[in-house]
Protein backbone atom coordinates (compact mmCIF):
# COMPACT_ATOMS: atom_id res chain seq x y z
CA UNK A 1 0.00 0.00 0.00
CA UNK A 2 1.16 3.38 -1.17
CA UNK A 3 1.39 6.33 1.71
CA UNK A 4 -1.42 8.93 0.50
CA UNK A 5 -0.57 12.77 1.42
CA UNK A 6 -1.90 15.74 -0.02
CA UNK A 7 0.58 18.41 -1.68
CA UNK A 8 3.61 15.51 -1.64
CA UNK A 9 4.78 12.87 -3.78
CA UNK A 10 3.13 9.06 -3.35
CA UNK A 11 6.10 7.63 -1.37
CA UNK A 12 5.22 3.65 -0.89
CA UNK A 13 5.64 1.93 2.19
CA UNK A 14 6.82 -1.77 2.88
CA UNK A 15 4.13 -3.68 4.43
CA UNK A 16 6.94 -5.61 6.48
CA UNK A 17 8.38 -2.09 7.50
CA UNK A 18 5.10 -0.79 8.20
CA UNK A 19 3.91 -0.79 11.84
CA UNK A 20 0.16 -1.29 10.60
CA UNK A 21 -0.34 -4.21 10.01
CA UNK A 22 -0.04 -6.35 6.35
CA UNK A 23 -3.33 -7.47 6.24
CA UNK A 24 -5.08 -4.14 7.49
CA UNK A 25 -3.30 -2.47 5.19
CA UNK A 26 -4.90 -4.49 2.60
CA UNK A 27 -8.51 -4.40 3.48
CA UNK A 28 -8.22 -0.54 3.62
CA UNK A 29 -6.93 -0.64 0.16
CA UNK A 30 -9.28 -3.13 -1.00
CA UNK A 31 -11.93 -0.84 0.71
CA UNK A 32 -10.87 3.09 0.03
CA UNK A 33 -8.01 2.76 -2.31
CA UNK A 34 -6.62 5.83 -3.72
CA UNK A 35 -9.92 7.52 -3.83
CA UNK A 36 -10.06 10.82 -1.96
CA UNK A 37 -13.82 10.65 -2.16
CA UNK A 38 -14.13 7.26 -0.64
CA UNK A 39 -13.02 8.36 2.87
CA UNK A 40 -16.82 8.99 3.08
CA UNK A 41 -17.25 5.51 3.36
CA UNK A 42 -15.02 4.90 6.25
CA UNK A 43 -17.91 6.05 9.16
CA UNK A 44 -19.84 2.75 8.05
CA UNK A 45 -16.68 0.87 7.94
CA UNK A 46 -15.80 1.67 11.26
CA UNK A 47 -19.64 0.95 12.39
CA UNK A 48 -19.45 -2.17 10.39
CA UNK A 49 -16.47 -3.99 12.03
CA UNK A 50 -17.40 -2.78 15.64
CA UNK A 51 -20.66 -4.45 15.18
CA UNK A 52 -18.19 -7.57 14.22
CA UNK A 53 -15.96 -6.91 17.13
CA UNK A 54 -18.67 -7.06 19.61
CA UNK A 55 -20.81 -10.22 17.79
CA UNK A 56 -16.85 -12.24 18.37
CA UNK A 57 -16.51 -10.69 21.82
CA UNK A 58 -19.77 -12.42 22.40
CA UNK A 59 -18.82 -15.79 20.90
CA UNK A 60 -15.66 -15.85 22.71
CA UNK A 61 -17.54 -15.05 26.11
CA UNK A 62 -19.94 -17.68 25.56
CA UNK A 63 -17.63 -20.17 24.57
CA UNK A 64 -14.96 -19.56 27.45
CA UNK A 65 -18.42 -20.04 29.73
CA UNK A 66 -19.83 -23.13 28.03
CA UNK A 67 -16.44 -24.93 27.62
CA UNK A 68 -15.59 -25.52 31.50
CA UNK A 69 -19.00 -27.19 31.51
CA UNK A 70 -18.46 -29.97 28.90
CA UNK A 71 -14.48 -30.72 30.30
CA UNK A 72 -16.28 -31.17 34.08
CA UNK A 73 -19.54 -33.29 32.30
CA UNK A 74 -16.38 -35.37 30.05
CA UNK A 75 -14.45 -35.96 32.99
CA UNK A 76 -17.89 -36.62 35.13
CA UNK A 77 -18.54 -39.62 32.99
CA UNK A 78 -15.03 -40.73 32.65
CA UNK A 79 -15.45 -40.89 36.45
CA UNK A 80 -18.60 -42.98 36.22
CA UNK A 81 -17.19 -45.48 33.74
CA UNK A 82 -14.06 -46.23 35.66
CA UNK A 83 -16.20 -47.02 38.55
CA UNK A 84 -18.65 -48.82 36.15
CA UNK A 85 -15.28 -51.25 34.71
CA UNK A 86 -14.15 -51.39 38.33
CA UNK A 87 -17.72 -53.04 39.40
CA UNK A 88 -17.77 -55.12 35.97
CA UNK A 89 -13.90 -56.92 36.52
CA UNK A 90 -15.27 -57.44 40.67
CA UNK A 91 -18.21 -59.20 39.13
CA UNK A 92 -15.80 -60.93 36.38
CA UNK A 93 -13.52 -61.87 38.98
CA UNK A 94 -16.55 -63.35 41.03
CA UNK A 95 -18.06 -65.03 38.24
CA UNK A 96 -14.85 -66.78 37.02
CA UNK A 97 -14.34 -68.35 40.77
CA UNK A 98 -18.01 -69.40 40.52
CA UNK A 99 -17.52 -71.11 37.10
CA UNK A 100 -14.02 -72.65 38.55
CA UNK A 101 -15.55 -74.24 41.53
CA UNK A 102 -18.42 -75.58 39.37
CA UNK A 103 -16.04 -77.31 36.95
CA UNK A 104 -14.36 -78.91 39.94
CA UNK A 105 -17.91 -79.99 41.72
CA UNK A 106 -18.82 -81.55 38.15
CA UNK A 107 -16.09 -83.00 37.10
CA UNK A 108 -16.92 -86.56 38.55
CA UNK A 109 -20.57 -86.09 37.63
CA UNK A 110 -19.01 -84.94 33.25
CA UNK A 111 -16.68 -88.10 33.66
CA UNK A 112 -19.74 -90.82 34.77
CA UNK A 113 -21.85 -89.10 32.27
CA UNK A 114 -19.16 -89.59 29.67
CA UNK A 115 -19.28 -93.21 30.60
CA UNK A 116 -22.65 -93.52 29.61
CA UNK A 117 -22.46 -91.45 26.53
CA UNK A 118 -20.17 -93.59 25.29
CA UNK A 119 -22.22 -96.98 26.45
CA UNK A 120 -25.19 -95.52 25.37
CA UNK A 121 -23.48 -94.92 21.62
CA UNK A 122 -22.03 -98.23 21.19
CA UNK A 123 -25.96 -99.72 22.04
CA UNK A 124 -26.90 -97.39 19.30
CA UNK A 125 -24.40 -98.97 16.84
CA UNK A 126 -25.39 -102.78 18.40
CA UNK A 127 -28.66 -101.33 18.06
CA UNK A 128 -28.36 -100.23 14.23
CA UNK A 129 -26.49 -103.59 13.66
CA UNK A 130 -29.12 -105.71 14.72
CA UNK A 131 -31.31 -103.30 12.63
CA UNK A 132 -29.73 -104.06 9.21
CA UNK A 133 -29.30 -107.99 10.27
CA UNK A 134 -33.03 -108.01 10.86
CA UNK A 135 -33.70 -106.33 7.29
CA UNK A 136 -31.43 -108.69 5.43
CA UNK A 137 -33.25 -111.63 7.62
CA UNK A 138 -36.45 -110.25 6.39
CA UNK A 139 -35.73 -109.89 3.06
CA UNK A 140 -34.56 -113.65 3.14
CA UNK A 141 -37.48 -114.69 4.89
CA UNK A 142 -39.60 -113.04 2.13
CA UNK A 143 -37.87 -114.76 -0.62
CA UNK A 144 -38.23 -117.98 1.12
CA UNK A 145 -41.76 -117.54 1.31
CA UNK A 146 -42.25 -116.32 -2.12
CA UNK A 147 -40.27 -119.49 -3.70
CA UNK A 148 -42.25 -121.70 -1.18
CA UNK A 149 -45.77 -120.24 -3.12
CA UNK A 150 -43.73 -119.93 -6.36
CA UNK A 151 -44.13 -116.70 -6.69
CA UNK A 152 -41.01 -115.72 -8.42
CA UNK A 153 -41.49 -112.27 -9.66
CA UNK A 154 -41.66 -111.26 -5.64
CA UNK A 155 -38.53 -113.05 -4.56
CA UNK A 156 -36.44 -111.55 -7.48
CA UNK A 157 -37.74 -108.13 -6.46
CA UNK A 158 -37.07 -108.45 -2.20
CA UNK A 159 -33.30 -109.82 -3.91
CA UNK A 160 -33.18 -106.39 -5.63
CA UNK A 161 -33.90 -104.77 -2.81
CA UNK A 162 -31.25 -107.09 -0.72
CA UNK A 163 -28.67 -105.85 -3.10
CA UNK A 164 -29.56 -102.72 -2.76
CA UNK A 165 -28.73 -102.74 0.74
CA UNK A 166 -25.15 -104.44 -0.03
CA UNK A 167 -24.67 -101.60 -2.35
CA UNK A 168 -25.11 -98.93 0.33
CA UNK A 169 -23.04 -100.95 3.45
CA UNK A 170 -19.80 -100.98 1.03
CA UNK A 171 -18.96 -97.85 3.03
CA UNK A 172 -19.26 -99.44 6.23
CA UNK A 173 -16.46 -101.21 8.06
CA UNK A 174 -18.17 -103.70 9.50
CA UNK A 175 -16.89 -106.67 7.93
CA UNK A 176 -18.32 -109.78 8.89
CA UNK A 177 -21.83 -107.80 8.52
CA UNK A 178 -20.46 -107.17 4.95
CA UNK A 179 -19.74 -111.08 4.80
CA UNK A 180 -23.36 -111.71 5.83
CA UNK A 181 -24.78 -109.91 3.12
CA UNK A 182 -23.05 -110.54 0.52
CA UNK A 183 -22.93 -114.61 1.16
CA UNK A 184 -27.01 -113.97 1.95
CA UNK A 185 -27.10 -112.15 -1.33
CA UNK A 186 -24.99 -114.65 -3.20
CA UNK A 187 -26.73 -117.61 -1.98
CA UNK A 188 -30.30 -116.37 -3.05
CA UNK A 189 -29.31 -115.01 -6.25
CA UNK A 190 -27.80 -118.37 -7.45
CA UNK A 191 -31.22 -120.24 -6.47
CA UNK A 192 -33.46 -117.59 -8.38
CA UNK A 193 -30.54 -117.23 -11.47
CA UNK A 194 -30.66 -121.28 -11.55
CA UNK A 195 -34.41 -121.62 -11.67
CA UNK A 196 -34.92 -118.51 -14.02
CA UNK A 197 -31.99 -119.71 -16.33
CA UNK A 198 -33.15 -123.12 -16.81
CA UNK A 199 -36.71 -122.13 -17.49
CA UNK A 200 -35.88 -119.11 -19.86
CA UNK A 201 -33.12 -121.68 -21.57
CA UNK A 202 -36.30 -123.77 -22.08
CA UNK A 203 -38.28 -120.92 -23.61
CA UNK A 204 -35.60 -120.38 -25.77
CA UNK A 205 -35.33 -123.47 -26.90
CA UNK A 206 -38.64 -123.42 -28.01
CA UNK A 207 -38.20 -120.93 -30.34
CA UNK A 208 -35.42 -122.17 -31.57
CA UNK A 209 -33.22 -119.97 -30.10
CA UNK A 210 -30.17 -119.34 -31.11
CA UNK A 211 -30.65 -118.98 -34.81
CA UNK A 212 -27.39 -120.40 -36.46
CA UNK A 213 -28.48 -121.10 -40.19
CA UNK A 214 -30.06 -119.18 -43.02
CA UNK A 215 -33.48 -121.26 -42.47
CA UNK A 216 -33.78 -119.68 -38.78
CA UNK A 217 -33.17 -116.46 -39.92
CA UNK A 218 -36.26 -115.26 -39.34
CA UNK A 219 -37.55 -116.31 -35.73
CA UNK A 220 -41.39 -115.94 -35.89
CA UNK A 221 -43.57 -118.73 -36.19
CA UNK A 222 -40.98 -121.66 -34.83
CA UNK A 223 -42.95 -123.61 -32.79
CA UNK A 224 -45.49 -126.46 -33.25
CA UNK A 225 -48.50 -124.05 -33.76
CA UNK A 226 -49.25 -119.82 -33.36
CA UNK A 227 -51.09 -120.98 -30.13
CA UNK A 228 -47.61 -122.10 -28.58
CA UNK A 229 -45.40 -119.63 -30.15
CA UNK A 230 -47.61 -116.59 -28.26
CA UNK A 231 -47.13 -118.65 -25.04
CA UNK A 232 -43.72 -119.04 -26.02
CA UNK A 233 -43.40 -115.13 -26.54
CA UNK A 234 -45.47 -114.67 -23.26
CA UNK A 235 -43.18 -116.71 -21.13
CA UNK A 236 -40.06 -115.13 -22.70
CA UNK A 237 -40.95 -111.95 -21.71
CA UNK A 238 -41.95 -112.75 -18.08
CA UNK A 239 -38.39 -114.73 -17.65
CA UNK A 240 -37.02 -111.84 -19.05
CA UNK A 241 -38.48 -109.32 -17.08
CA UNK A 242 -37.62 -111.80 -14.08
CA UNK A 243 -33.98 -112.10 -14.74
CA UNK A 244 -33.17 -108.45 -15.65
CA UNK A 245 -34.59 -107.79 -11.99
CA UNK A 246 -31.41 -110.17 -10.77
CA UNK A 247 -28.90 -107.64 -12.76
CA UNK A 248 -28.15 -105.77 -9.74
CA UNK A 249 -26.98 -108.53 -7.50
CA UNK A 250 -25.44 -109.82 -10.66
CA UNK A 251 -22.94 -107.52 -10.99
CA UNK A 252 -22.17 -107.63 -7.64
CA UNK A 253 -21.08 -111.29 -7.68
CA UNK A 254 -19.82 -111.53 -11.34
CA UNK A 255 -16.66 -109.26 -12.67
CA UNK A 256 -17.07 -108.92 -15.95
CA UNK A 257 -13.82 -110.40 -18.09
CA UNK A 258 -11.18 -108.05 -18.27
CA UNK A 259 -8.69 -108.29 -21.36
CA UNK A 260 -5.27 -107.14 -20.70
CA UNK A 261 -4.54 -102.86 -19.53
CA UNK A 262 -2.48 -102.94 -22.70
CA UNK A 263 -5.93 -102.92 -24.79
CA UNK A 264 -6.73 -99.37 -24.00
CA UNK A 265 -10.86 -100.29 -24.22
CA UNK A 266 -13.80 -97.56 -23.23
CA UNK A 267 -15.32 -98.66 -20.18
CA UNK A 268 -18.42 -100.23 -20.68
CA UNK A 269 -21.30 -102.13 -18.46
CA UNK A 270 -21.70 -105.49 -18.24
CA UNK A 271 -24.27 -107.03 -20.64
CA UNK A 272 -27.23 -107.40 -18.88
CA UNK A 273 -28.33 -111.03 -17.55
CA UNK A 274 -30.67 -112.14 -19.26
CA UNK A 275 -28.59 -111.43 -22.80
CA UNK A 276 -26.21 -113.22 -21.35
CA UNK A 277 -27.94 -116.15 -20.99
CA UNK A 278 -29.07 -115.66 -24.29
CA UNK A 279 -25.35 -115.08 -25.92
CA UNK A 280 -23.95 -118.17 -24.06
CA UNK A 281 -24.75 -120.81 -26.60
CA UNK A 282 -22.91 -118.59 -29.29
CA UNK A 283 -20.18 -118.34 -27.20
CA UNK A 284 -19.94 -121.82 -26.79
CA UNK A 285 -20.11 -122.44 -30.38
CA UNK A 286 -17.48 -119.74 -31.24
CA UNK A 287 -15.16 -120.97 -28.59
CA UNK A 288 -15.86 -124.83 -29.74
CA UNK A 289 -14.83 -123.94 -33.66
CA UNK A 290 -12.17 -121.21 -33.10
CA UNK A 291 -10.08 -122.50 -30.40
CA UNK A 292 -7.79 -125.48 -29.65
CA UNK A 293 -7.13 -127.69 -32.41
CA UNK A 294 -10.46 -127.54 -34.19
CA UNK A 295 -9.74 -127.34 -38.20
CA UNK A 296 -11.67 -124.28 -38.44
CA UNK A 297 -9.45 -122.46 -35.89
CA UNK A 298 -6.53 -121.92 -38.80
CA UNK A 299 -4.79 -118.50 -38.50
CA UNK A 300 -4.50 -117.56 -41.82
CA UNK A 301 -8.42 -117.45 -42.16
CA UNK A 302 -9.80 -114.84 -40.07
CA UNK A 303 -12.19 -114.38 -41.82
CA UNK A 304 -14.16 -117.48 -40.94
CA UNK A 305 -14.90 -116.22 -37.33
CA UNK A 306 -15.14 -112.53 -38.36
CA UNK A 307 -18.00 -114.05 -40.97
CA UNK A 308 -19.74 -115.63 -38.70
CA UNK A 309 -20.08 -113.08 -35.58
CA UNK A 310 -21.61 -110.60 -39.37
CA UNK A 311 -24.09 -113.44 -39.72
CA UNK A 312 -25.20 -114.29 -36.44
CA UNK A 313 -25.99 -109.81 -35.48
CA UNK A 314 -28.04 -110.01 -38.69
CA UNK A 315 -29.52 -113.42 -38.48
CA UNK A 316 -31.23 -111.91 -34.96
CA UNK A 317 -31.39 -108.58 -34.86
CA UNK A 318 -35.00 -108.77 -35.80
CA UNK A 319 -35.90 -110.87 -33.37
CA UNK A 320 -33.99 -108.82 -30.87
CA UNK A 321 -35.75 -105.60 -32.50
CA UNK A 322 -39.28 -107.17 -32.28
CA UNK A 323 -39.20 -108.84 -29.39
CA UNK A 324 -36.59 -108.14 -26.68
CA UNK A 325 -36.48 -104.54 -27.14
CA UNK A 326 -39.98 -103.74 -26.35
CA UNK A 327 -39.10 -105.52 -22.75
CA UNK A 328 -36.35 -103.55 -21.91
CA UNK A 329 -38.14 -100.08 -22.92
CA UNK A 330 -41.30 -101.90 -20.37
CA UNK A 331 -38.50 -102.14 -18.08
CA UNK A 332 -37.04 -98.58 -17.81
CA UNK A 333 -33.78 -100.21 -18.85
CA UNK A 334 -31.72 -97.87 -21.09
CA UNK A 335 -30.50 -100.43 -23.80
CA UNK A 336 -30.45 -101.29 -27.28
CA UNK A 337 -31.01 -104.87 -27.60
CA UNK A 338 -29.29 -105.03 -30.82
CA UNK A 339 -26.33 -103.23 -29.96
CA UNK A 340 -26.28 -104.96 -26.59
CA UNK A 341 -25.89 -108.08 -28.21
CA UNK A 342 -23.55 -106.97 -31.10
CA UNK A 343 -21.01 -106.02 -28.21
CA UNK A 344 -20.85 -108.79 -26.57
CA UNK A 345 -20.19 -110.57 -29.66
CA UNK A 346 -17.55 -108.16 -30.53
CA UNK A 347 -16.20 -108.89 -27.31
CA UNK A 348 -15.55 -112.69 -28.33
CA UNK A 349 -13.54 -111.42 -31.26
CA UNK A 350 -11.09 -108.54 -29.58
CA UNK A 351 -10.48 -111.84 -27.03
CA UNK A 352 -9.68 -114.07 -30.08
CA UNK A 353 -7.51 -110.93 -31.79
CA UNK A 354 -5.63 -110.88 -28.71
CA UNK A 355 -5.20 -114.04 -29.27
CA UNK A 356 -3.83 -114.67 -32.29
CA UNK A 357 -2.03 -111.54 -33.20
CA UNK A 358 1.34 -112.43 -31.46
CA UNK A 359 1.15 -115.65 -33.31
CA UNK A 360 1.58 -113.99 -36.80
CA UNK A 361 3.16 -110.66 -35.90
CA UNK A 362 5.93 -110.98 -38.17
CA UNK A 363 4.61 -113.07 -40.82
CA UNK A 364 3.92 -110.11 -43.43
CA UNK A 365 1.38 -111.42 -45.04
CA UNK A 366 -0.18 -113.37 -42.39
CA UNK A 367 -0.72 -110.22 -40.60
CA UNK A 368 -1.67 -107.63 -43.56
CA UNK A 369 -4.23 -110.52 -44.54
CA UNK A 370 -6.12 -110.11 -40.72
CA UNK A 371 -5.81 -106.43 -40.87
CA UNK A 372 -7.55 -106.49 -43.92
CA UNK A 373 -10.18 -108.71 -42.72
CA UNK A 374 -10.70 -106.48 -39.41
CA UNK A 375 -10.79 -103.33 -41.36
CA UNK A 376 -13.48 -104.94 -43.44
CA UNK A 377 -15.25 -106.54 -40.58
CA UNK A 378 -15.18 -103.47 -38.78
CA UNK A 379 -16.54 -101.40 -42.01
CA UNK A 380 -19.73 -103.56 -42.07
CA UNK A 381 -20.40 -103.62 -38.49
CA UNK A 382 -20.72 -99.96 -38.19
CA UNK A 383 -22.19 -99.34 -41.67
CA UNK A 384 -24.58 -102.25 -41.95
CA UNK A 385 -25.32 -103.14 -38.33
CA UNK A 386 -24.84 -99.74 -36.46
CA UNK A 387 -22.42 -100.44 -34.22
CA UNK A 388 -21.24 -97.38 -31.76
CA UNK A 389 -17.50 -96.03 -32.04
CA UNK A 390 -17.88 -95.58 -28.59
CA UNK A 391 -18.06 -99.09 -27.73
CA UNK A 392 -15.13 -101.82 -27.60
CA UNK A 393 -13.74 -102.63 -31.47
CA UNK A 394 -11.56 -104.12 -33.26
CA UNK A 395 -9.74 -101.30 -33.94
CA UNK A 396 -9.00 -101.00 -30.25
CA UNK A 397 -6.89 -104.18 -30.67
CA UNK A 398 -4.86 -102.59 -33.30
CA UNK A 399 -3.88 -99.74 -31.67
CA UNK A 400 -2.09 -101.77 -29.08
CA UNK A 401 1.78 -100.25 -29.56
CA UNK A 402 3.27 -103.95 -30.54
CA UNK A 403 0.61 -104.70 -32.90
CA UNK A 404 0.44 -100.89 -34.24
CA UNK A 405 4.04 -100.82 -35.26
CA UNK A 406 4.02 -103.36 -36.46
CA UNK A 407 0.82 -102.26 -38.51
CA UNK A 408 2.75 -99.15 -39.88
CA UNK A 409 5.90 -101.28 -40.75
CA UNK A 410 3.64 -103.28 -42.83
CA UNK A 411 2.09 -100.65 -44.45
CA UNK A 412 5.01 -98.29 -45.49
CA UNK A 413 6.71 -102.18 -46.90
CA UNK A 414 3.30 -102.76 -49.03
CA UNK A 415 2.76 -99.00 -49.99
CA UNK A 416 6.61 -98.68 -51.21
CA UNK A 417 5.95 -101.84 -53.23
CA UNK A 418 2.97 -100.49 -54.81
CA UNK A 419 4.91 -97.28 -55.66
CA UNK A 420 8.09 -99.27 -57.33
CA UNK A 421 5.19 -101.30 -59.00
CA UNK A 422 3.06 -98.67 -60.12
CA UNK A 423 6.72 -96.47 -61.79
CA UNK A 424 7.93 -99.23 -63.44
CA UNK A 425 4.96 -99.72 -64.98
CA UNK A 426 4.99 -99.42 -68.99
CA UNK A 427 1.77 -97.72 -68.65
CA UNK A 428 3.42 -95.59 -65.65
CA UNK A 429 2.87 -92.03 -67.84
CA UNK A 430 0.21 -92.37 -70.11
CA UNK A 431 -3.10 -91.14 -69.37
CA UNK A 432 -5.81 -93.84 -68.65
CA UNK A 433 -8.14 -91.76 -70.15
CA UNK A 434 -5.92 -90.38 -73.02
CA UNK A 435 -8.59 -90.59 -75.75
CA UNK A 436 -11.52 -88.91 -73.74
CA UNK A 437 -10.44 -85.15 -73.64
CA UNK A 438 -13.58 -84.04 -71.66
CA UNK A 439 -12.61 -86.93 -69.30
CA UNK A 440 -9.17 -86.06 -68.57
CA UNK A 441 -8.70 -82.33 -69.19
CA UNK A 442 -5.28 -82.68 -66.84
CA UNK A 443 -3.62 -85.41 -68.89
CA UNK A 444 -3.12 -86.98 -65.69
CA UNK A 445 -0.27 -90.23 -65.58
CA UNK A 446 -1.43 -93.69 -64.66
CA UNK A 447 0.93 -93.57 -61.67
CA UNK A 448 -0.04 -90.53 -60.43
CA UNK A 449 -3.96 -91.06 -60.41
CA UNK A 450 -2.36 -94.65 -58.84
CA UNK A 451 -0.64 -92.86 -55.75
CA UNK A 452 -3.60 -90.31 -55.06
CA UNK A 453 -5.52 -93.35 -55.20
CA UNK A 454 -3.19 -95.19 -52.85
CA UNK A 455 -3.18 -92.62 -49.94
CA UNK A 456 -7.05 -92.53 -49.98
CA UNK A 457 -6.67 -96.39 -49.35
CA UNK A 458 -4.41 -95.38 -46.61
CA UNK A 459 -6.83 -92.76 -45.01
CA UNK A 460 -9.88 -95.00 -44.95
CA UNK A 461 -7.69 -97.60 -42.99
CA UNK A 462 -6.86 -95.46 -40.12
CA UNK A 463 -10.12 -92.98 -40.02
CA UNK A 464 -11.43 -95.19 -37.91
CA UNK A 465 -8.78 -95.49 -35.25
CA UNK A 466 -10.06 -94.79 -32.13
CA UNK A 467 -7.81 -92.13 -30.96
CA UNK A 468 -5.71 -88.79 -32.78
CA UNK A 469 -2.07 -89.93 -31.73
CA UNK A 470 -2.97 -92.90 -33.70
CA UNK A 471 -4.19 -91.54 -36.74
CA UNK A 472 -1.80 -88.92 -36.77
CA UNK A 473 1.26 -91.83 -37.01
CA UNK A 474 -0.41 -92.75 -39.94
CA UNK A 475 -0.75 -88.92 -41.52
CA UNK A 476 3.37 -88.71 -40.98
CA UNK A 477 3.59 -92.26 -43.10
CA UNK A 478 1.27 -90.30 -45.65
CA UNK A 479 3.62 -87.21 -45.71
CA UNK A 480 6.65 -89.69 -46.27
CA UNK A 481 5.42 -91.63 -49.04
CA UNK A 482 4.66 -88.32 -50.56
CA UNK A 483 7.68 -87.04 -49.81
CA UNK A 484 9.47 -90.53 -51.23
CA UNK A 485 7.04 -89.76 -54.14
CA UNK A 486 8.33 -86.46 -54.69
CA UNK A 487 11.92 -87.89 -54.91
CA UNK A 488 10.97 -90.21 -57.19
CA UNK A 489 9.23 -87.99 -59.52
CA UNK A 490 12.84 -85.32 -59.35
CA UNK A 491 15.07 -88.55 -60.20
CA UNK A 492 12.45 -89.64 -63.53
CA UNK A 493 12.80 -85.46 -64.23
CA UNK A 494 16.42 -85.19 -63.86
CA UNK A 495 17.00 -88.12 -66.62
CA UNK A 496 14.55 -86.27 -68.99
CA UNK A 497 15.51 -82.71 -68.28
CA UNK A 498 17.58 -82.96 -72.03
CA UNK A 499 14.12 -83.21 -73.69
CA UNK A 500 11.93 -80.90 -71.99
CA UNK A 501 8.89 -81.51 -74.28
CA UNK A 502 9.31 -84.98 -74.58
CA UNK A 503 6.13 -87.12 -73.85
CA UNK A 504 7.70 -88.35 -70.38
CA UNK A 505 8.65 -84.73 -69.18
CA UNK A 506 5.29 -83.50 -69.71
CA UNK A 507 3.90 -86.00 -68.35
CA UNK A 508 5.96 -85.63 -64.75
CA UNK A 509 4.70 -81.89 -64.88
CA UNK A 510 1.08 -83.19 -65.22
CA UNK A 511 1.60 -85.66 -62.10
CA UNK A 512 2.91 -82.31 -60.06
CA UNK A 513 0.00 -80.50 -60.87
CA UNK A 514 -2.39 -83.42 -60.31
CA UNK A 515 -1.07 -84.59 -56.77
CA UNK A 516 -0.55 -80.43 -55.77
CA UNK A 517 -4.42 -79.62 -57.18
CA UNK A 518 -5.59 -82.94 -55.02
CA UNK A 519 -3.36 -82.30 -51.79
CA UNK A 520 -5.30 -79.00 -51.97
CA UNK A 521 -8.64 -80.37 -52.14
CA UNK A 522 -7.93 -82.51 -48.97
CA UNK A 523 -7.30 -79.88 -46.57
CA UNK A 524 -11.25 -79.25 -46.57
CA UNK A 525 -11.56 -83.09 -46.05
CA UNK A 526 -12.79 -83.84 -42.30
CA UNK A 527 -10.72 -86.51 -41.33
CA UNK A 528 -7.44 -84.66 -42.29
CA UNK A 529 -8.70 -81.04 -41.31
CA UNK A 530 -9.86 -82.42 -37.38
CA UNK A 531 -5.90 -83.79 -37.90
CA UNK A 532 -4.43 -80.21 -39.02
CA UNK A 533 -5.06 -78.61 -35.64
CA UNK A 534 -3.09 -81.47 -33.85
CA UNK A 535 -0.29 -81.72 -36.23
CA UNK A 536 1.33 -78.88 -37.88
CA UNK A 537 2.92 -78.40 -40.74
CA UNK A 538 0.85 -80.83 -42.50
CA UNK A 539 1.80 -82.43 -46.05
CA UNK A 540 -0.93 -80.82 -47.91
CA UNK A 541 -0.04 -77.25 -47.16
Amino acid sequence: MEAVNPGKETIPRDPETCDIPFYVSEFVEKEVGNDYESLSKLGRLIEKLSENKLKLEEQVLTVSSEVPKRIQKALQNAENSKKSLNQLLKDESLLHDSINNHLLMSKPWMENLGVLISQIKEVERHLAYLKWISQIEELSDNIQQHLMTNNVPEAATSLASMAELDIKLQESSCSHLLTFVRSTVQFWHKILKDKLSSDFEETLAHLHWPFVGPAQSQPFGLATSPVNTQEAYDNLEILFSQLLKLQTSDELLTKPKQLPEKYTLPPSPPVVLPMQIMLAPLQKRFKYHFSGNRQTNVLSKPEWYLTQVLMWIGNHAKFLEDKIQPILDKAGFLVNARLEFSRALVMLILEKLAADIPCLLYDDNLFCHLVDEVLLFERELHTVHGYLSSFPSCMHILSEETCFQRWLTVERKFALQKMDSMLSSEAAWISQYKDITDVDEMKVPDCAETFMTLLLVITDRYKNLPTAARKLQFLELQKDLVDDFRIRLTQVMKEESRTPLAFRYCAILNAVNYIATVLADWADNVVRHSLTSLSLPVFWD
